[in-house]
């Protein structure tokens, strides 16, 4: 068996499982031969091009010993040996990039040499990134302008950096800005440079690498154009969680060492090395092999092994509420600074309410709710098992949402709530309609 020669250079950050990378249960049985083919070149190429070479050869006669020992024998499919033999190189470098990865068998079919199988496995990946929408997964304006973007990968962005631009503009005139990167697995510096140029106004040292056998560090920067607006003034934040790992890591750290955004959720997954991918194809595997460390500007180092901790520590599902609650009151503090925030404050107190209500959700009993029931001019309150219900005339019915002190929302109506009025006795005798931009409407119960 030859050690294959200069693999694919993929420059890629990421935990996240590949479109190539899965388990099948048609794998074809290992032999003692194909674990020890698969020891021996991945043994050589963590000895040769592991960032730390004293680390790498650790590693190395580590899962030497672990076959001579016999510690192998009884993995037979190529899934369970993947895992094992990926478990015991973490088990000395404890880096979350190391990995033993496996090809589609499909892969491999295409052809006997590996400068087509290198072609067909990159065109997987890129049909997987155009199904994904190369990681944008939702961008839109909440209620209050307040941007939002979701994006699970950082896409290079030779292939993605006109959908990330398109993302950007939508956005470009929102008053704050929210990224979520819970769901992002990391990947490419240069999508991280992009996104990060529209938050500043002039060119920013985001990181460098630090490269195994490369005396100088390589260095990141903001970019000194963006096609559309800039946000340089607005506040930012980035949403985590546990699984948030390496670029999507880096992009977080970046935000926050230079005071540009606020953290919210969890301590992210911990890696900060960049890695080659190196193909196998006659051994069915990809190695993941980490060659240079992350070091930023200003801390001087990274989030190895510790992750990023944010500002303000969450749940992860609870990250985008606590998030755009303090977006909106941040928004709604400066009303008395501009003429446009004045005119604007009706839509942020709207919107600080639907947050407050939905992150502090409100019971009523039947009992409670009975109260409500009755006619209120052209406006009729029922009681259906355990919920209200309003219906205006002969138009559509809908369920009523306690979220305050006589207040309630529309299930699926965004534009208008609900008071009820009461005399001294507690009886209800009014309704009054409040509508999104301020303006409310009154009608007395008749019935």
């Amino acid at each position: 068996m030859k050690l294959p020669p200069s693999v694919t250079y993929l420059t890629i950050c990421i935990i996240a499982i590949s479109p190539v990378v899965v388990q099948s249960a048609d794998w074809p049985l290992l032999t003692p031969e194909d674990r020890a083919a698969i020891i021996d070149t991945t043994a050589k190429l963590y000895a040769r091009e592991y960032l730390f070479p004293d680390v790498g050869n650790q590693m190395a006669e580590h899962i030497r010993k672990q076959f001579q020992e016999g510690k192998y024998d009884s993995l037979v499919t190529p899934p369970e040996f993947a895992s094992r033999l990926t478990d015991d190189l973490r088990s000395i470098s404890h880096d979350k990039h190391v990995s033993v990865r496996l090809l589609l068998p499909e892969v491999g079919e295409v052809a006997d040499d590996d400068s087509a199988r290198t072609a067909a496995k990159e065109a997987q990946e890129l049909e997987y990134d155009l199904y994904t929408n190369y990681g944008f997964e939702r961008v839109e304006l909440l209620q209050g302008n307040v941007g939002y973007v979701k994006v699970n990968q950082f896409a290079p962005t030779e292939i993605a950096g006109a959908t990330a631009i398109a993302a950007m503009n939508f956005v470009g005139h929102c008053d704050a800005l929210i990224f979520d990167l819970r769901e992002n697995g990391g990947g490419w510096p240069s999508m991280i440079q992009l996104i990060t140029s529209y938050l500043f106004d002039s060119p920013q040292h985001l990181n460098s690498f630090e490269i195994r056998g490369v005396e100088t560090p390589k260095q990141f920067w903001t970019q000194a154009y963006v096609p559309g607006p800039r946000l340089s003034d607005v506040p930012v934040y980035v949403l985590t969680s546990g699984t948030t790992f390496s670029g999507a890591e880096e992009f977080s750290y970046n935000l926050q060492n230079m005071k540009r955004a606020t953290i919210i959720g969890e301590t992210t997954g911990g890696g900060a090395h960049d890695t080659d991918a190196y193909n196998l194809f006659d051994l069915g595997i990809e190695l993941r092999i980490p060659h240079a460390r992350a070091v930023n500007p200003i801390s001087g180092t990274n989030w190895e092994g510790t992750g990023v901790k944010p500002d303000i520590e969450c749940p992860a599902a609870e990250a985008l509420d606590i998030a755009y609650l303090d977006a909106l009151r941040k928004l709604r503090s400066r009303g008395s600074d501009s003429s446009r925030f004045y005119l604007y404050k009706y839509f942020l107190d709207w919107a600080i309410e639907g947050v407050e209500a939905r992150m502090n959700p409100v019971t009523l009993s039947r009992r409670e709710l009975k109260v409500y029931v009755g006619t209120y001019g052209p406006r009729t309150i029922s009681l259906k098992g355990d919920a209200l219900y309003y219906q205006r005339e002969d138009r559509p019915q809908y369920r009523m949402i306690p979220i305050g002190k006589h207040r309630f929302a529309l299930d699926g109506v965004g534009i208008i709530r609900f008071e009820f009025v009461p005399d001294a006795s507690g009886n209800m005798i009014e309704i009054v309609g409040h509508y999104e931009g301020g303006y409310t409407d009154r009608h007395k119960r008749s019935q």
